[in-house]
């Protein structure tokens, strides 16, 4: 069972292994989710959605639909 971005849990990290959806990850993909970097869970709202992760050297803020399309190894 494949994992994503949006199954972590605060603390958590993961390496990007790939994208469920094209047109998404062209986005993610410009903004540093590309395959083999490490993210890490910094931050999720009471009702899980934004989340917070460090990625590239910065903070992102993703919507949960955005986070479930990163899966991570």
């Amino acid at each position: 069972m494949a994992r994503s971005v949006a199954d972590l849990k605060k603390g958590e990290s993961g390496r990007i292994s790939g994208f469920l959806d094209d047109v998404i990850s062209l986005k993610l993909m410009e903004m540093g989710c590309l395959p083999g970097v490490t993210v890490l869970l910094n931050y999720k709202a009471p009702f899980g959605d934004p989340i917070s992760i460090d990625v590239a050297g910065y903070n992102l803020s993703l919507r949960m639909a955005e986070a479930t399309n990163i899966l991570i190894e």
